[in-house]
């Protein structure tokens, strides 16, 4: 495995641990569909959360909520509204929100962590 996939899914499980200490229940990790893939799916509340991770070493290429931009946005609330749809028991009732949660350090599980939450 490429050390870029390795320093991402560290740092994906150390946003799902962040995620669970906040209270969130995670419904699904890495959920794909032929339109691409959810990092994280969780429930807050009364909030189905699509949860977008990026992970980077340092901020020498920018701060990882640059890299969501418009369309990375408008992809991932179609997969929420993809999740939704194909688990209507688990989905009904709630809204749809997007957060995006920043781990930032090496190595990951000492990483700071940033989480924004309700993306437009």
């Amino acid at each position: 495995m490429a050390a870029k996939d390795e320093l991402g899914r560290a740092g994906e499980s150390h946003a799902y641990d962040h995620l669970v200490a906040a209270g969130f229940q995670v419904l699904d990790r890495n959920w794909r569909c032929r339109e691409g893939e959810i990092d994280i799916v969780a429930r807050d509340g009364r909030d189905l959360v699509v949860v977008e991770v990026k992970t980077r070493r340092a901020l020498d290429y920018g701060h990882p909520f640059d890299a969501v931009d418009e369309r990375k946005r408008a992809r991932l609330w179609r997969l929420g509204h993809a999740w939704m749809r194909l688990h209507p028991g688990v989905a009904r009732g709630l809204s749809l929100r997007l957060d995006v949660i920043a781990v930032i350090g090496e190595p990951p599980r000492a990483a700071t962590i940033e989480h924004l939450r309700d993306l437009r």
